[in-house]
């Protein structure tokens, strides 16, 4: 932080719109909603936007019969026109009565000084964009502990992106003002979007991004073999859309040949050392299984790559008029 912009020793507790795009988040919006009533901004200072995206559960009763703080600022919004969580975004930059507005997820769990934390950075008016740190959330299974042995979704991996920095919305705040310079969210985008969006920003305006570590979000990771593989491919589509939209290097399919040799590798060197360390209780089952778990995640990110292709209808950006 840059010490030449902080005019006096007061706090610095600007308006912020929180949004919350949910999707059938009925099992998570008690415990989300229980984390937000427990951060330490100012109550006042904020509003909390929940955005259903035409969930097919329970979420929005989930929502109306939480047991709320009477001074706690929730307002529930909807948007079903269109199924995406960048268009339920949208709806809630449209809501939004503050000039920062930050973004987290319904299975995310901001800790208590999240939002204060996040915010600071904006003191300098040069700053445009924030974004704070992702970390595991508690991890039991194998795949979990892989995730957060790798940091899967650190923003310190997007945030040295080599095309341009991002970060990601499960832990980003923006200027309001920037969705007017640039547009909001693609409304059509399945995947991409915060990426694009943050390059938007940077490459069209002199407003910078800066990273927030203290302010921490917790992240589920995916604990099945099947979720796995969708996030991987996921991935891969965005790769795809990106370079579409933008221009990205694409990332390089594997041949066969190094698949194989990488197996062969792993079977020869890896795993004896890793499974004794393991055997002794000086490793896990997550850094024994380590290399062909990314063997794994590898190619479903390339099958998403090869195989997706960029709707022309995702390429339109919804645009907020000034306030």
């Amino acid at each position: 932080m840059n010490v030449d912009f902080i005019q006096n020793d007061l706090p610095f507790l600007p308006p912020v719109s929180i949004v919350v795009p949910v999707y059938n988040g009925e099992a998570d919006v008690p415990e989300l909603i229980s984390y937000l009533q427990h951060q330490t901004y100012p109550t006042e200072k904020a509003e909390y936007l929940v955005v259903d995206n035409n969930s097919r559960d329970r979420t929005v009763e989930r929502l109306k019969s939480i047991d709320l703080r009477a001074d706690f600022p929730l307002r529930i919004l909807s948007q079903t026109e269109i199924q995406s969580s960048y268009a339920a975004r949208n709806t809630g930059i449209r809501a939004a009565r503050s000039s920062i507005i930050a973004f987290t997820d319904a299975d995310c769990r901001p800790e208590p000084t999240w939002l204060q934390n996040l915010v600071q950075p904006f003191q300098n008016p040069e700053v445009g964009l924030v974004a704070g740190e992702i970390i595991a959330l508690g991890p039991q299974t194998l795949l979990e502990h892989y995730a957060q042995q790798n940091k899967t979704l650190s923003q310190t991996h997007t945030l040295a992106h080599p095309f341009c920095p991002y970060g990601q919305t499960a832990n980003l705040a923006v200027r309001r003002e920037a969705f007017t310079k640039v547009g909001m969210f693609r409304p059509y985008l399945t995947t991409g979007g915060d990426a694009d969006m943050c390059w938007r920003i940077l490459r069209q305006t002199d407003w910078t991004l800066e990273f927030a570590e203290n302010a921490i979000v917790k992240h589920r990771h995916r604990s099945t073999w099947k979720e796995l593989y969708k996030q991987w491919r996921r991935y891969g589509e965005s790769n795809r859309y990106l370079h579409e939209l933008h221009g990205v290097a694409l990332q390089p399919d594997k041949p066969v040949s190094d698949t194989v040799r990488s197996m062969g590798r792993w079977v020869v060197k890896e795993l004896p050392v890793n499974l004794a360390k393991w055997s002794l209780g000086n490793g896990s089952m997550a850094e024994v299984l380590s290399s062909p778990i990314s063997l794994y995640t590898s190619r479903a990110r390339s099958i998403g790559q090869r195989e997706s292709q960029l709707p022309d209808i995702a390429r339109e950006i919804e645009w907020l008029p000034p306030m």
